[in-house]
């Protein structure tokens, strides 16, 4: 409060005493006095007419009898345009499935029934978007390997390369669209509205949402991000964080959509001449309730100068090899979290083996745990080495700690107690930690594993053996009762209580122990909505540890407990 006060008090004397009034600037003549003293009396002569405002350019009118429709299809994608609105009805992405077992579209057919379809125009001036968007366009396709000149392409199926060119005009305005497909993914994009004098600033819209529309809507809503800015500085807004219409100014490199696996991405060719805008829209499908009714998604590329607004889009898995091939490279969309740089480098590996060794991504997973487990092994000798000598003075530390049992945990005599454990470990030449560090630097590659496993495209849909049909799904061996019954998950929970009864513990409370044994029924809570690639890693990773631990217990047997020193009554007893 004193130092608001004088914070007042201080601007009121510095307005008293120090801040000055300019003077005020002389009066100017008005040009009308001025003419009236130079201007001899008499009848005033009218002045030159003004010049008439320009008269917009004659446009040719182009417009299509009726709607059609023309396919793009190459081995990878099936791109399928109505000449009505010159918009994309069917984005297919062939190599990939949704959730219904067909072919993934990403365009979302029932939403963009009700709120319009990809590729369709916004403009400032309301009154052209619905006459732009519904109008029949005319079309004419140029296919390079075929030499020059254009056709018109309606009722054939086309392939790539070849450049589509969408126009429509009735005389006062006129739009066009390009779109020029190769062999990839990546589609380079022209879109311009021009009034006979200049060409007006456009937003290219992707209405409907896009990816994976057969998930439950909680998916889709978890899932589905808006992303945004450059290559290095990635950000990324959830769909259920957009609320209200929002712009995004540039410069942009790229905005799009992406979801777990699939990305839509637009790639301006003047970033800076670009914004990006996102909007919820309303859409009531039949059957649905209020509570379960989607909100999808509607992004668009704004053209803030008024010239054509060129791009490219880039609809595509989120595979590391097809992002990293396009200009700029866009492989920073797949987000292994922040332990990218061990799950990065793990995928290299898995990938590896199941192109060149088993081409089976569960039992590329089965092999690498293994490699895994065996480079580990150092680190796990060392960690059962410290948890043996751990438990050779446990007795000593036990009877150290019921001497000083009685005292409350605050007691100050209670760091008497740790000195003597203290000096105990120091006489054995002992490290409470060595059992638990390596235990430690393993946990980066649990966590990595998971990352890896959990947004790596390859494993959609990717199956094992029986009934593990989906590695990024989770485990389902059957149906019992309405429920699903994990049989890995149970498999896995199996495995690692054997393990960890086969394990040495460093400490002999039983109720420590008991709580060491819970652990596996803990696991099994954890690894129920895992990924089935996940549980499998677990599970590896357990037998893999038994087999060790069998030949540790053989070899390495566990050293004699360091006899308790006995009171002197004991003693003649």
């Amino acid at each position: 409060m004193l130092a608001f006060t004088l914070s007042i008090v201080v601007f009121i004397v510095f307005r008293v005493f120090f801040l000055k009034e300019p003077p005020p600037e002389p009066k100017k003549a008005t040009p009308a006095a001025t003419a009236t003293t130079n201007t001899p009396t008499g009848p005033s002569k009218p002045g030159p007419p003004l010049a008439p405002a320009p008269t917009p350019a004659a446009l040719p009118v182009l417009q299509g009898a009726k709607p059609e429709e023309i396919e793009v299809e190459s081995n990878l994608y099936r791109v399928r345009f109505s000449t009505q609105g010159a918009v994309i009805k069917n984005w297919v992405l062939k190599k990939y499935l949704d959730a219904s077992d067909k072919p993934l579209d990403t365009v979302n057919g029932p939403a963009c029934d009700s709120l319009g379809y990809p590729m369709s125009l916004d403009l400032t001036n309301p009154d052209l978007k619905p006459q732009l968007n519904h109008s029949v366009y005319v079309v004419e396709a140029l296919e390079p390997r075929k030499g020059s000149g254009t056709f018109n392409p309606t009722g054939t199926k086309l392939a790539p390369p070849v450049t589509l060119t969408f126009t429509y005009s009735d005389g006062k305005i006129q739009a066009k669209k390009r779109f020029s497909f190769g062999a990839d993914y990546v589609v380079k994009a022209e879109v311009s509205v021009y009034d006979g004098q200049q060409y007006l600033p456009v937003t290219v819209t992707w209405p409907g949402g896009f990816g994976d529309h057969t998930l439950s809507p909680a998916l889709i809503e978890s899932a589905r991000l808006a992303v945004y800015g450059s290559t290095d500085h990635l950000s990324t807004t959830a769909q259920s964080k957009v609320k209200e219409d929002t712009t995004l100014p540039g410069p942009l490199q790229l905005a799009g959509f992406e979801d777990k696996y699939f990305a839509g991405i637009f790639l301006p060719d003047a970033p800076d001449q670009v914004a990006f805008r996102l909007a919820r829209q309303e859409w009531s499908p039949p059957d649905w309730t209020e509570k379960e009714k989607p909100r999808p998604l509607m992004g668009g590329l704004i053209g803030t100068q008024p010239k054509p607004l060129g791009f490219r889009l880039v609809v595509a898995p989120k595979a590391l090899q097809v992002l990293a091939a396009v200009s700029p490279p866009l492989d920073s969309i797949v987000d292994f979290g922040w332990f990218s740089l061990i799950a990065k480098p793990l995928f290299i590996p898995l990938r590896y083996i199941y192109e060149h060794w088993i081409h089976n991504y569960g039992w590329a997973i089965v092999l690498l745990t293994i490699i895994i487990n065996m480079a580990m092994l150092p680190l796990r000798l060392k960690s059962l080495k410290s948890a043996q000598e751990m438990q050779r003075v446990a007795p000593v530390i036990k009877g150290i700690q019921d001497k000083y049992k009685s005292l409350k945990f605050n007691d100050p005599r209670k760091q008497k107690m740790n000195e003597e454990i203290m000096k105990v470990y120091s006489e054995h030449g002992i490290n409470p930690l060595g059992s638990c560090l390596p235990m430690l630097l393993q946990m980066p590659f649990l966590i990595g594993f998971y990352r890896m496993l959990d947004v790596a495209i390859e494993l959609r849909h990717a199956p094992w053996i029986w009934w593990v049909k989906d590695l990024s799904a989770p485990d389902c061996a059957f149906q019992l009762s309405g429920h699903c019954v994990p049989l890995l998950v149970i498999l896995m929970t199996v495995a690692t209580f054997f393990m960890q009864k086969m394990t040495p513990m460093a400490t002999v409370d039983p109720s420590q122990q008991r709580m060491m044994m819970m652990m596996p029924l803990f696991y099994a809570f954890l690894f129920y909505r895992l990924a089935s690639g996940m549980v499998l890693y677990w599970l590896t990773s357990s037998l893999v540890q038994i087999v060790q631990q069998y030949f540790i217990n053989r070899h390495m047997p566990p050293p004699a407990a360091v006899p308790v020193g006995r009171k002197p009554a004991e003693a003649k007893g």
